[in-house]
């Protein structure tokens, strides 16, 4: 990956955006694409949506969400210990032990997620460790809770440490590549056809709150009325150990883009992005996918009176934990991708099933 990419990608990776709180990361983004394109917004939702080619017939919409899960500040107690809950879908049991940072407005302030020893648990807790997540607590070293208030305040989003590491040359490792690594593929697009002519309008969206329902691709989706939308999310990977490929697929990281196939699929969308890949040596893999999948694309496709959608998916290993496993080739070839799908976009096709 080229040096200033890599930076980008570290840059969003470190820069928070629980949903609802996507302020921030859409200010970086704004400012890497403002180059690339001819006009750049955030609508009322918070989606950035960065075009190039306007007025131009038809609108393609790529659409990556930049919001991760995260936790919120939910009560302050007498001893000045922080009370939490989730941002989205949080796996509890991973939760005890984790460093996080608390985004408050004066900058974001360390903690710890404290949990009773192992050493002090009674037999019984041993045999059934449950974890609850109304029973833990974020320890900041505040005195009581009048020292806690003049540092956090309630409502104040949390995430885990953010910083991304790499395990090899191509194998990288962060939290909330689900799916800062989409926002950063659409949004690189635009990077790879700032100088290329196109014969539609191009609406690159970073969406807000996919995490909590899909909100933001549905808001934006409805605003840009496109004839094309592709999401652009992660997938789960299989190639590690007690990975179910029954029920995931034959998925391993490096090995391309993953294409969705199936009733959230517009079957002439399907067929132009695996032409783009065949025809351009891009690497790819096929996922099965029978019902409204649980990305952007759902609400895409039935926007207005529907919209010809697509999407394609990063592998990713340990989605929703503290280190989640990407290919940094991966993400160049899906953005690859998607810049050939779009360069063959044009008014002759026709999108209806046949």
């Amino acid at each position: 990956m080229r040096k200033e990419s890599l930076s980008l990608l570290e840059q969003l990776i470190a820069t928070p955006s629980p949903s609802g709180f996507e302020q921030p990361v859409q200010r970086v983004l704004q400012e890497a694409v403002s180059d690339w394109v001819d006009e750049v917004r955030t609508d009322l939702h918070g989606n950035l949506i960065a075009v190039k080619n306007p007025g131009a017939e038809p609108r393609v919409m790529l659409a990556g969400h930049c919001d991760q899960i995260g936790f919120m500040v939910q009560h302050i107690t007498d001893e000045g210990f922080i009370r939490f809950s989730a941002i989205g879908g949080i796996d509890v049991t991973l939760v005890p032990g984790s460093r996080v940072n608390i985004w408050a407005e004066e900058g974001p302030v360390v903690g710890v997620i404290g949990k009773k020893p192992i050493h002090l648990l009674e037999p019984e807790e041993r045999k059934k460790p449950e974890v609850k997540i109304n029973k833990l607590w974020i320890d900041i070293a505040a005195e009581d809770r009048d020292k806690a208030l003049e540092r956090v305040q309630i409502g104040d989003a949390i995430t885990f440490d953010l910083r991304m590491e790499r395990l090899s040359d191509d194998l990288v490792t962060a939290p909330a590549f689900d799916d800062k690594a989409g926002a950063f593929v659409v949004m690189d697009v635009l990077r790879i056809l700032r100088r290329r002519k196109i014969d539609c309008s191009l609406h690159s969206v970073s969406t807000v709150q996919e995490e909590l329902g899909l909100r933001g691709a549905q808001t934006s989706a409805f605003g840009i009325d496109p004839l094309v939308g592709i999401a652009i999310d992660v997938t789960h990977a299989s190639d590690y150990p007690e990975a179910d490929k029954s029920k995931t697929g034959e998925i391993k990281l490096g090995e391309g883009p993953v294409i969705a196939k199936g009733a959230n699929i517009n079957p002439m969308v399907l067929k132009l992005l695996v032409e783009a890949a065949e025809g351009n040596d891009i690497p790819y893999q096929l996922e099965a996918a029978p019902r409204a999948t649980g990305t952007d694309a759902n609400v895409i496709q039935i926007t207005r009176c529907g919209v010809a959608a697509g999407l394609i998916s990063i592998p990713n290993r340990y989605m929703h934990t503290q280190v989640e496993v990407v290919s940094l080739a991966d993400l160049e070839n899906t953005a690859r991708l998607l810049a050939e799908t779009v360069a063959r976009i044009d008014q002759t096709i026709d999108f209806t099933p046949r």
